[in-house]
Order: structure tokens, then sequence, then C-alpha cells
């Protein structure tokens, strides 16, 4: 039993303790290439923020891990058979209800751990704020956490070698053979504005990838996996340990 993680712990050990900050995993699920599972954000989000949480909970800190939203925002790939989506609007419906308790119960602290790169969750953040003026909400997504190409040789940012490495790591049973890997190849929107990432629109995932996935997994490896999980639970706990302990009515200098 991990104190820490609340699907695992019980009453006989939270009814006399006082949490901090409480923590939500948020992935997808959603087609990745041909080779990773339906589940890749939910794997990659639990293990990293669990094994933070660890690191925070072993120095003092009183962090609670609630179980993953296993579904995320995929309206750009509604023709990809079994790809699930939860509109905006949805996640913000069950953020207000999730909100609320921690509110009751005198926890003001979350962090929406993002794991998912449909998800966004600046807007939602910014409502939640308005209806509940007690509470510190903030979130942070891993990718961007650490320069990639420190640990990886090509860019991408879906099944890509980042995403396919993690899960040659954390579930390798979970990973075909490497002669099922597609390419990852993809194609560019014509917009140039868009390209340059000064104007924005959603792509059609259909029209853009031919195996799902955007980014070469060619050079994926477990050991590039571990070292990068490794760096981002580091930081994370960083994270974990500084949301801890600031005070609320004062984060400003």
């Amino acid at each position: 039993m991990r104190p820490y993680i609340l699907a695992e712990t019980n009453w006989e050990h939270l009814k006399d303790e006082q949490i901090d900050l409480a923590i939500l995993p948020w992935g997808a699920t959603e087609a990745h290439n041909y080779h990773l599972p339906y589940g890749t954000d939910n794997y990659q989000a639990q293990s990293m923020i669990e094994s933070a949480a660890k690191l925070s909970w072993e120095k003092g800190k009183k962090v609670i891990v609630l179980p993953t939203i296993p579904y995320g925002v995929n309206t750009g790939q509604k023709d990809i058979y079994l790809d699930m989506n939860l509109n905006p609007s949805t996640q913000l419906a069950i953020l207000k209800d999730l909100v609320t308790v921690l509110n009751r119960q005198g926890i003001y602290k979350l962090l929406l751990f993002n794991g998912h790169g449909g998800n966004n969750f600046k807007p939602i953040v910014r409502e939640l704020g308005l209806l509940f003026p007690k509470m510190f909400i903030s979130f942070c997504f891993f990718p961007p956490m650490l320069d990639k190409s420190l640990y990886f040789k090509e860019k991408g940012d879906h099944a890509d070698e980042m995403e396919t490495s993690l899960m040659l790591y954390l579930r390798p049973d979970l990973v075909l053979p490497k002669e099922k890997w597609g390419s990852g190849s993809s194609k560019s929107f014509k917009i140039q504005a868009i390209n340059e990432g000064w104007a924005w629109a959603e792509r059609q995932w259909s029209k853009v990838s031919s195996d799902t996935g955007i980014g070469n997994p060619e050079f994926a490896t477990a050991e590039k996996g571990e070292r990068f999980f490794h760096d981002v639970c580091y930081k994370l706990d960083e994270l974990l340990c500084d949301l801890c302990d600031a005070d609320i009515d004062d984060l400003y200098e």
C-alpha cells in the first residue's frame, strides 16, 4: 500500500491525515502508431506522477495522487477507430465536481498532470479560478519539461522516439516488435503561419498521418526511456515540493 496513492490507501490512514496537494493525472485513449497501446498516455502520466509523488512523500510532503482520468480531447481523431473523446466542456464539468470535493474538505491545492497533447487546461483553470477563489489550481505537461534533443535523435510529438522509448522501459510487454513500427511520417499544413506556430488550427489526424504516429520511432530504446523517465520524475518532485510549501496567500516576489 502506497499511502500517497488514493486508490491504494485506506480510511484508516487518511482519517487523521492532512493533505496539502492533490494531483490528478489526465491522459487519453487513442491509437499510437501501429506498435504502442491505446493507453500509452495513461501509462506514462500515471507512472511518472506516482514515482515523483513517492520522492516527495519520502521528504515529508503531504501529497495524494488521484486516479487517472483515461480519456482526453481527441476531436481531431474522430475517424480513427476507437479513439475516445471527451470534449473540453466535459473536462470542465468533471473538474468542477472534483474541485468541489477538494474545496469543501480544505485541500486547496490541485495539480493537473497532463499526459496528452490534445488536453488544453488553461481556459478551464481560468474558469475554475473564478468559481473556487480559495483554490490554487495549476497544471503541467511532461514533454516540454526537458530538452528532448539531449535524450532522443528524432523529433516528433506522437508515438515518436520519446514515447516509444518510454513504453519500452515502462511496459515492453505492450510494445509490438520493431518490424511492426510505422515510420511516423506526417504532413504539414500548407498555411505557413500555422507551421510557424503563431496561428493554430486543429489537425485532422487521418489526413496528417498514415499510421497515426507523428515522429520516427526507429531509434527508440528502453535505456533512453529510462533516463528520460527518471529525469522527468526528479524535476516533477521539485515541483510537488514547491507546491506543497507554497503559501497561496503569498505567491509572488
